[in-house]
């Protein structure tokens, strides 16, 4: 039903779209999730040239959206949009907004648009407030009715921008809901949301954009489960790490902890945790051979609370927790940890802890 190319967009020098390519069925329900700033929004509102692309195609049932003499607004009734704000004319009721567009773009007939209107009120659960103004609803209503006066347009597709985004939290739900009920009716769409779960319950596939591209797609169960990329799983396991090289055996000490204390302290990790992670760090480094290379890094993952060191070194293979030196140190690492493993990977020796809560 879509078919994106190669699609750029600069904003400037910025080029926030760096050659987006997607194929999007009739009746697929996909979720475009990542971190604010990579061009989700962007992507969407170039699907109905609200923004237009700087290069690439879209073609939508195989017709280009960018050639020259293609009726642009005749294919933009194809396609509904929601925002995050409600975009509902203050002046008029919940019903003049929901037949304002049929009577004067589509050319029908009051009554119909009327009739048309007051099923789509009661498909949203708002029949009762179709005499009222936007400001006399709250704004979970106001949504409602946006999604409602789009599908009084008959589209084909329907393009959501965060809707919920800007919405109270006892709200949402009811948002939510009513774009439940359009997937089960078969309704094209393409949902840019920070919902997590309505995503994974919802999608028939999820987009993955990150600084610009779509860095990685599935299903549901592979994105949220099985993130095949880095960026993808640091995502959805919501990791923050810490990094610190050591580059010589006179490396500070004090500072590689007081830079542990505030990565912890940024991450709500308690001062008893932080501690331990501040004593495994000395620990690891003192069953190290070598210290001219070595890589820590300390990763928290915000969805199971896992906490995680990574200890790793340059050189032939050697695995430091069977030497009766670190005996000591050993005893330690086990003693403060969930779990102690080592690998060989990538030509590094790697330990890998994980802290005790």
């Amino acid at each position: 039903m879509i078919t994106v190319r190669n699609l750029q967009k600069k904003y400037g020098d910025l080029l926030v779209l760096k050659g987006i390519n997607a194929e999007i069925k009739k009746g697929e329900i996909i979720s475009v999730i990542g971190p604010s700033g990579t061009g989700k929004s962007t992507f969407l509102r170039c699907l109905n040239l609200l923004e237009i692309p700087d290069e690439g195609e879209i073609l939508i049932d195989g017709i280009s959206l960018l050639e020259k003499g293609v009726n642009v607004p005749a294919i933009r009734q194809k396609t509904g949009m929601v925002f995050q704000s409600f975009n509902l004319y203050a002046h008029l009721t919940v019903l003049d907004n929901l037949t304002l567009g049929p009577v004067i773009l589509q050319k029908k007939k009051p009554a119909e648009a009327k009739a048309k209107a007051l099923e789509l009120l009661k498909l949203v659960g708002l029949a009762e407030k179709s005499d009222s103004f936007p400001h006399e609803l709250s704004g979970g209503q106001q949504q409602r009715v946006a999604i409602a006066r789009c599908l009084a347009m008959d589209p084909e597709i329907m393009l959501f921008d965060e809707p919920t985004s800007a919405l109270d939290p006892t709200m949402v739900s009811e948002v939510l809901a009513v774009i439940r009920r359009l997937a089960k009716e078969g309704m094209t769409m393409m949902i840019v949301t920070h919902e997590m779960d309505f995503a994974r319950s919802i999608s028939s596939r999820i987009f993955y954009m990150d600084e610009g591209v779509l860095y990685e797609e599935g299903t549901p169960d592979q994105i949220f489960e099985n993130p095949k990329r880095a960026r993808t799983k640091a995502f959805i396991q919501r990791i923050r790490s810490l990094q610190y090289d050591i580059v010589s055996p006179l490396y500070d000490l004090y500072r590689l902890q007081g830079e542990i204390a505030r990565f912890c302290e940024k991450h709500a990790i308690s001062s008893k945790v932080s501690n331990r992670v501040q004593i495994l760090a000395e620990e690891v480094l003192q069953t190290q051979r070598d210290h001219t290379s070595i890589l820590l890094e300390l990763s928290y993952s915000e969805k199971d609370e896992t906490l995680m060191l990574e200890c790793s070194g340059t050189g032939d293979p050697y695995n430091p927790l069977e030497c009766k030196e670190n005996d000591i140190a050993v005893t330690m690492l086990n003693a403060l940890c969930e779990k102690v493993e080592y690998f060989y990977r990538d030509k590094r020796n790697t330990i890998m802890l994980q802290v005790r809560k």
